[in-house]
């Protein structure tokens, strides 16, 4: 017997028996990995429901369009049209800012323009590198994630290109590198050692709240990887270049280990495990190399500027300038035993010194009884080569000591009427006399003196770590040394036009005794300033020319209407009514009856019903379809009435050529038939005259409506055809060109 249903809308034997129990019970106890495991599968379940029933739809009529737009864009009259002609003459004053140019500065300074040795002269070209400084996050640590990698590839492509071009072009014997090859290689924490500030030094406040980010995210590691970006700038073309078969039997050097305050800091602020990592990738800062004939001695004047006394009172810093110290004490020495072994070299003999070959026992053996290169007797008998000075920080100068008019920065000051030497002091046109944190620009006077002095014989001395070009000749207490302060050859230095120094020596020297064959007194070294280009020009060429071209897009989109040009861009309107077209949604469906009453038999040649009886296959039917008053009544769209009249309208019925066969349907599916007749699905503006809500006629009311022709989309006015082709056009010029630069800044 069944349970009686109460008033109040249930079962009353039940209700108080069964509760209800969710289908899908959330446990409170699940963590977070099976949350995690569910929202993947809820995820990957509804990204493949998507793709089944609407994302294949859109991907497929994506690729059709684009496919299809594609084609149009390749027909002669869209390629040669007036935006791609801009878009070839952008290409190729792209190619001429990011190649050519750099390829004609070099040029201008080929070895042959500018030296003036004697005929038949086979001089050794050397050529000096300061300040690359590669940008990293220290460089500029306030700028927003996109700028800074977008500044580190501008300015690693610029210095690329240049120094490739000088490998290519000028095949320099040896390049010497003047100090910070890096900009923060003195930030990045070391694997071992104490990396914390010394108490004296701390970082300045603009500093202070990057420092825990640095040392959290900037590590040993990343300085490696820096190391390998300085190796593929400036490594890696060298190698290249000395695999020619006329570099084979040359003498090439690279010589990279003098460092600057930004490699490893400055004085007593220096960290002892940042100056040995350094020095294990890049070799001892302290050395001595004969390069064409003149021995250059390269000196870590950073380190060694913690021996002075403002800095030796803070705090025992023997450490950071003890090895400098020891080095420059004994540097002649040194030098004679560089000297020595060239002489050897030139003579066809072994460098090295041969050892006594005898058996000795090992407590009776006697060590101090050692052939050496350099010894009481042969000491004043080794010449001593002109010595050239390599040193990062420039040697002290009084304040307003004037650097010439090769100064980027500053030209001299123009002199009062009637004088023709320089104004001294020209503060304007100097390095100024200044120390901050982690730099000093000059060394200190006693410094300096005492290093000229101990190195000796030096005829010349080139230096970095300014950025920009200064000239002097120092005073008689330093030996009157000719001084260079070299250009940086990085574009974010603060100097627009970068640059390299070119040295040319010739110093032939007679092997058996050393001494110059061309006489005491002759000039053996010669300079050249080699000027890279001007990035920043570069740039307002390409300001100049994006101007230019919109405002002939401009003119051309205003000729459009006025003179009927060819249009550039697509019509849209007539785009989406191609009959090419592919639809994203499906805007038509099998003709197949909704209701029961419309069903038709399954199988069978002939069929009845109460609306008509099918026929043969060409024969035509009628069919009137009504709505009934409920669904009527149901429907909630305002406006509409409880009556409706039917609409007639005419169907075919496909049938296959063949008339032996049986049967057809209009669903498709029990028929042998698949082209059934389609009926267009409206879209929300079209839904009110189905249901008699518009201007319609009798037979508007309807179910179904049969395929029309859309209505032509009305004609742009003049200003929108101009607005338009200039959008388009500007639009196509623009990502061209970004794209041709973006690969031209890809390949470097």
């Amino acid at each position: 017997m069944a349970p009686s249903y109460s008033s109040n809308g249930g079962y009353s034997s039940y209700s108080s028996s069964l509760t209800f129990q969710p289908r899908h019970r959330r446990s409170d106890s699940t963590s977070f990995l099976d949350d995690l495991r569910a929202f993947l599968a809820h995820s990957s379940r509804s990204a493949w429901r998507f793709w089944r029933e609407r994302g294949r739809f859109i991907a497929w009529a994506a690729l059709v369009n684009a496919g299809r737009r594609l084609r149009m864009n390749l027909t002669y009259n869209r390629l040669f049209s007036f935006p791609h002609l801009l878009v070839a003459a952008w290409i190729v004053v792209l190619l001429w800012g990011e190649r050519w140019v750099f390829h004609s500065a070099v040029e201008e300074c080929e070895w042959r323009k500018w030296e003036r040795w004697p005929a038949g002269a086979n001089p050794h070209h050397l050529v000096l590198v300061a300040d690359p400084q590669l940008i990293d996050p220290h460089s500029y640590p306030g700028r927003p994630w996109p700028l800074n990698p977008l500044t580190m590839t501008i300015v690693d492509n610029y210095i690329r290109r240049s120094y490739t071009q000088m490998q290519a072009q000028l095949d320099p014997d040896t390049i010497f590198f003047l100090g910070d090859l890096f900009d923060g290689g003195r930030e990045w924490k070391t694997a071992h050692g104490d990396f914390r500030d010394p108490e004296w030094g701390p970082h300045p406040k603009d500093e202070q709240k990057y420092l825990k980010s640095w040392n959290k995210k900037y590590n040993e590691f990343y300085w490696l990887e820096e190391y390998a970006r300085f190796g593929d700038i400036f490594f890696t073309p060298w190698l290249e270049a000395g695999q020619k078969p006329e570099n084979e039997q040359k003498r090439r050097k690279l010589i990279a280990s003098l460092p600057g305050n930004h490699d490893l800091g400055f004085g007593a602020e220096i960290k002892l495990p940042v100056r040995n990592r350094f020095e294990a990738y890049f070799g001892e800062g302290n050395r001595v190399d004969v390069v064409g004939n003149h021995t250059f001695v390269s000196v870590d004047t950073v380190s060694m500027s913690a021996a002075s006394l403002s800095e030796m009172a803070r705090q025992d810093v023997q450490p950071i300038y003890k090895p400098t110290e020891h080095f420059i004490n004994q540097v002649k020495w040194t030098k004679q035993t560089a000297v020595e072994k060239e002489l050897r070299y030139l003579r066809g003999e072994v460098p090295e010194v041969k050892l006594h070959h005898r058996i000795e026992e090992l407590n009776q053996a006697n060590f101090k009884d050692q052939p050496h290169l350099v010894n009481d007797e042969n000491s004043q008998k080794i010449p001593d080569l002109p010595t050239i000075l390599l040193t990062h920080v420039p040697l002290y100068r009084p304040p307003g000591t004037p650097c010439g008019p090769k100064r980027e920065h500053w030209p001299p000051t123009p002199p009062p009427k009637g004088q023709t030497e320089p104004v001294i002091p020209d503060h304007r046109n100097a390095i100024s006399v200044f120390r901050g944190y982690q730099y000093q620009n000059v060394l200190d006077e006693k410094q300096s003196i005492s290093l000229i002095e101990k190195v000796g014989n030096v005829i010349h001395a080139f230096s970095g770590d300014d950025h920009d070009y200064c000239e002097v000749v120092h005073a008689p207490n330093q030996g009157s040394v000719r001084e260079i302060t070299v250009k940086s050859i990085s574009m974010a230095m603060g100097v627009r036009t970068p640059a390299f120094q070119m040295v040319s020596l010739y110093n032939p020297l007679d092997p058996i005794t050393g001494k110059p064959l061309a006489g005491d007194g002759q000039p053996t070294i010669q300079t050249h300033l080699c000027l890279l280009p001007n990035q920043i020009s570069t740039y307002l060429h390409y300001v100049a020319l994006g101007i230019f071209c919109i405002i002939l897009l401009a003119i051309r989109a205003f000729l459009v209407p006025v003179l009927n040009l060819p249009r550039f861009a697509l019509d849209s309107d007539s785009d989406s009514h191609h009959p090419g077209g592919i639809s994203i949604l499906p805007v038509f469906k099998a003709k197949q009856e909704d209701y029961d009453e419309y069903s038709l038999p399954s199988a069978g040649y002939s069929a009845s019903s109460k609306y008509g009886s099918s026929g043969t296959s060409g024969e035509r039917r009628t069919r009137t379809a009504s709505v009934s008053p409920s669904l009527m009544k149901n429907d909630p769209r305002k406006g509409h009435s409880e009556k409706s009249s039917g609409r007639s309208r005419k169907s075919s019925v496909y049938s296959n050529s063949n008339k032996s066969v049986k049967g057809w349907s209009w669903g498709g599916k029990h028929g042998h038939h698949h082209h059934e007749p389609r009926i267009e699905i409206p879209g929300e503006n079209e839904e009110d005259l189905y249901y008699g809500g518009g201007a319609s006629t009798s037979s508007s009311s309807s179910k179904w409506r049969a395929r029309q022709s859309r209505k032509k989309p009305k004609p742009k006015t003049a200003m929108g055809v101009v607005v338009t082709e200039l959008w388009t056009t500007v639009w196509r010029v623009a990502w061209m060109v970004v794209a041709v630069f973006g690969w031209l800044a890809w390949e470097g």
